[in-house]
C-alpha cells in the first residue's frame, strides 16, 4: 500500500459497525479453527489486523496475537479494545512489505488484506520466513471479481484472486499442504462475492 497514506482513516471509527464485516470475520475464523490444529500455547500474527475483528474470534484459542497494520487509525481502534481480547496482544504499526520484521510466529492469519498488497509472491516469501518450523498461514480474501466489490478501488491492487494462481505462488514460496475453502458469500446489490480461506504450512527444517 502507499507509504504514509492512511487509506482507512475515514473508515476506522465505524468499521466494526457493519454486521457484514463482523459476520465475515466470524465465518473466516470458523474455517481457520476447523482446518488448523490451533492450541493455547501458540503465538500468531494478524497482518492487516485493522480494528481486530479476526483477532477477536481467534484470541480465545491462542496465547498471543501480534497485530500488524499500516493504518494508525485502525490500530487506535484495536488498542481501544485490547482488554476485550481473550489473549495477550501486541501492536506493530508498519508496512509489512517495506519493513524487515524480525519477529517469528507459529501462524499468520489475515482477513481481506492481501488484495491491498501489490507483489503477492514477495508477500508469501516474507510470511514464510516469519514462520516457525511447521507454522501455518490462514489467509482470507476474495475470489476473482470484476472490480465492483469496493466502492473505491484506491489502494486495491487485485480484484480478488484465482485459487490456482495463489497455489502456484505459495508453492514457489515453499509452502506445502495448500488448501482452499469457501468461508462466506458477501451479498451486495451489484453481485455476490465469495470469500476463501487459503491455508498452508511451512516445512520443518528436518524435512527440508
Amino acid at each position: 500500500m502507499e507509504k504514509n497514506i492512511d487509506l482507512f482513516a475515514h473508515k476506522s471509527k465505524n468499521w466494526d459497525m457493519s454486521s457484514m464485516r463482523v459476520n465475515n470475520a466470524k465465518e473466516i475464523s470458523e474455517i481457520i479453527l476447523k482446518n488448523i490444529d490451533i492450541n493455547s500455547s501458540m503465538e500468531l500474527i494478524d497482518f492487516g489486523a485493522g480494528t481486530g475483528l479476526l483477532t477477536y474470534f481467534i484470541a480465545p484459542y491462542v496465547s498471543k496475537i501480534t497485530a500488524i497494520d499500516n493504518s494508525p487509525t485502525m490500530l487506535e481502534e484495536f488498542k481501544a479494545k485490547q482488554s476485550e481480547f481473550a489473549c495477550k496482544t501486541d501492536i506493530i504499526k508498519t508496512d509489512i512489505m517495506s519493513d524487515d520484521l524480525k519477529i517469528k510466529a507459529d501462524g499468520i492469519i489475515s482477513s481481506m488484506t492481501m488484495h491491498h498488497i501489490e507483489d503477492i509472491q514477495s508477500l508469501l516469501n516474507k510470511l514464510y520466513v516469519m514462520l516457525n518450523d511447521n507454522g501455518f498461514i490462514a489467509i482470507a480474501d476474495l475470489d476473482s471479481e470484476d472490480g465492483s466489490f469496493h466502492g473505491d478501488n484506491e489502494g486495491v491492487y487485485h480484484f480478488g484472486f484465482d485459487r490456482e494462481m495463489l497455489t502456484n505462488v505459495a508453492q514457489k514460496a515453499g509452502f506445502i499442504n495448500i488448501k482452499f475453502e469457501t468461508a462466506n458469500i458477501i451479498e451486495k446489490p451489484q453481485a455476490n462475492f465469495t470469500v476463501f480461506v487459503m491455508t498452508a504450512q511451512k516445512k520443518s527444517q528436518l524435512l527440508a
